[in-house]
């Protein structure tokens, strides 16, 4: 018997909801959810698409962590209860669905990749591209974005998603947006806000370590 407590969320009012379902341990918590929503409240909302950690779209707080609803089992939560609410720093929308467009604005404003137009652009060195691949496969999940202490009191900050971004941009010999790039990583919402408390790392779905991509910004800076 699993236990579920979820945080729902509807024309301004919050709640929290009891369920109790049979599952096989090996289930996740997408699977939980899904079984609420067709055997016990079609009204239950969230986010998913793959089911399969690759889109990041099932994003929430599990227990307390930002997980991925589909890559989260529960036999590994070691609790009887399963506790379920929204991603922080985030509005929500209704349920466990938040809007995102926050920090989506964030990556945009570290501006989209610039290419050197000549027919010959500067190549990558081994090195600088070894580091642009270890930060590259952000799933823009925004767990790392619930996470950030910072982001609870500072809605300025870029936040560690669009700085792991920023990182491989500046550090791409064939980009060529680096100046007004720099400039905005070291505004007032850049990486001097980080207190490098290490959370965003610790949530990476895709084992990226942002808090040192925001370091070696801040030395570059």
């Amino acid at each position: 018997m699993a236990h579920a407590s979820v945080d729902r969320f509807e024309n301004g009012r919050r709640w929290t909801q009891e369920y109790d379902l049979e599952l096989p341990p090996q289930s996740t918590v997408l699977d939980l959810l899904f079984e609420i929503q067709q055997r016990l409240d079609q009204t239950l909302s969230f986010r998913y698409s793959c089911r399969n950690w690759m889109c990041g779209s099932c994003g929430m707080l599990v227990n307390g962590r930002e997980r991925l609803a589909c890559r989260t089992r529960l036999v590994d939560l070691g609790a009887r209860v399963v506790q379920i609410a929204p991603l922080r720093n985030l509005p929500v929308v209704k349920d466990l669905i938040v809007d995102l467009a926050p920090f989506f604005e964030k990556w945009n404003e570290v501006g989209v990749a610039l290419p050197d137009q000549r027919k010959k652009p500067v190549p990558n060195s081994p090195k600088a591209q070894q580091q642009i691949d270890a930060h590259s496969d952000c799933i823009t999940c925004g767990l790392c974005y619930s996470a950030c202490d910072v982001l609870g009191h500072a809605s300025d900050f870029l936040g560690p998603a669009a700085l792991n971004r920023a990182y491989t941009l500046q550090i791409d010999a064939r980009d060529v947006g680096h100046g007004a790039r720099a400039a905005t990583i070291a505004a007032d919402g850049g990486v001097f806000r980080c207190h490098s408390m290490g959370q965003c790392t610790n949530v990476c779905p895709k084992g990226l370590d942002p808090l040192a991509a925001i370091a070696a910004l801040k030395r570059g800076a």
